[in-house]
């Protein structure tokens, strides 16, 4: 399932040619690296539809789980055991790499969290998510390109400008700040004679256009090659499945890895409302979140040494019922995960305030109840990798918030 919020009304200068995806290319500018070698990077993944965080981190320890998940629990026995993280948290059996780097510091997770929207409606929640605005509404800019909007003009990461990845960019990256679009999926390959005959006619007829659709197809001719002769990949789909997830990360993070190229990214995975049949620790769920954890392998691989400075951040709307429904799914909830992953991640820990799921600790008596405000999170990450304080946060990145403090320490 699908769930974009909207339709974007691209001009001729967004896209540059039928079915592309050359959203706003912006001018890359080559720079050094700062003398203290560090080079850090932002990842952010909106998983659209609402993720069960109970079947994703599950709290195996708390005698109450078992009970109100059912047949989707994880479990630390059975013929798919869920992989322990502490004595109270497992992680569901698709995600090994996330549980390799747990081990090894690199990842972490905050449970019970939520923004602070309460009511279901997936296209309200991700409108409040991704724009960081305190209410839905007709939001047109989104904070993570508020925050690259936010930094010194001379910041080298303000001056790489943002890269989106999808067919449409996503809400949480539009704005002023200059953003390189890619979609693995919808670019014509750069030897394509569609598109060398588009990119002639703009050199007869509008230069800039031409420049910006040379850089396009050299940034997808970067960011689909693979690593033996420059041989392009076969895109592989849409950003709902397993393997479509794991080519935009990997597209991404050759783009990131590159010294001129983006230092913020954000990539909106869809598919994750779970009414029926959902699964725990093997179906659909389980492939969804087999996806995710091959795109954390892929940005690991890709980015290389710039890894030990990158931050991933996986978000969703919110979170889905504590007990099962009729057709062995969840329903639309309030308290999920946030997963963090990453070299620069203080990681190998579970961040909860952990409510309990006994009936008169739920959220109105069904969800789990949030104890962690995503903001914080989010907030947190902007600070120890840009250095943003805490008022540009609260007042210009995540307007009207300045009562949700940072959520420190999560950066190494």
């Amino acid at each position: 399932m699908s769930l974009l919020c909207e339709t974007p009304n691209l001009s001729r200068r967004a896209v540059l040619m039928t079915g592309g995806a050359l959203f706003a290319w912006a001018y890359l500018p080559r720079f050094a690296r700062a003398a203290d070698n560090r080079d850090p990077r932002l990842i952010v993944i909106v998983l659209r539809g609402a993720l069960d965080g109970l079947s994703t981190v599950g709290p195996v320890g708390d005698p109450d789980y078992a009970g109100l998940h059912g047949d989707i629990a994880l479990s630390l026995s059975g013929a798919n055991p869920a992989l322990p993280l502490d004595g109270f948290f497992a992680v569901n059996p698709a995600m090994p790499v996330f549980a390799r780097l747990f081990k090894a510091g690199q990842t972490a997770v905050v449970h019970a969290a939520a923004t602070g929207y309460r009511d279901r409606s997936h296209f309200d929640g991700q409108d409040v998510l991704e724009s960081g605005l305190p209410g839905p509404g007709n939001a047109t800019t989104g904070w993570l390109n508020r925050a690259l909007a936010s930094l010194p003009a001379g910041d080298r990461v303000a001056k790489a400008g943002g890269l989106a990845v999808g067919p449409s960019t996503p809400l949480v990256i539009r704005g002023a700040a200059p953003v390189l679009g890619w979609a693995p999926q919808f670019l014509p390959t750069p030897g394509d004679t569609l598109a060398e005959r588009v990119l002639d006619l703009y050199n007869h007829r509008d230069p800039v256009l031409a420049a910006a659709l040379q850089k396009g197809l050299d940034a997808d001719r970067m960011a689909m090659s693979d690593e033996l002769g420059g041989k392009t990949m076969k895109p592989k789909g849409g950003l709902d499945n397993a393997a479509g997830m794991r080519q935009s990360a990997q597209g991404a993070a050759k783009l990131m890895a590159a010294d001129d190229g983006p230092r913020i990214a954000a990539l909106a995975f869809d598919g994750w409302d779970t009414h029926v049949n959902e699964g725990g620790a093997t179906g659909r769920l389980a492939n969804l979140l087999g996806g995710l954890d091959g795109a954390f392998e892929e940005f690991e691989k890709g980015l290389g040494e710039r890894w030990k400075d990158t931050a991933i951040v996986a978000v969703t709307e919110f979170g889905r019922t504590a007990r099962i429904n009729g057709t062995v799914g969840t329903d639309h909830g309030t308290g999920t995960v946030v997963l963090l992953a990453g070299g620069a991640i203080k990681g190998g820990r579970v961040i909860a305030e952990w409510p309990g799921l006994k009936p008169a600790q739920l959220y109105e008596q069904r969800d789990l109840a949030p104890t962690s405000d995503v903001r914080a999170v989010l907030k947190g990450l902007l600070a120890d990798q840009f250095g943003l304080s805490a008022a540009v946060l609260g007042d210009k990145v995540f307007p009207e918030s300045a009562a949700v403090r940072p959520m420190r320490d999560l950066v190494v």
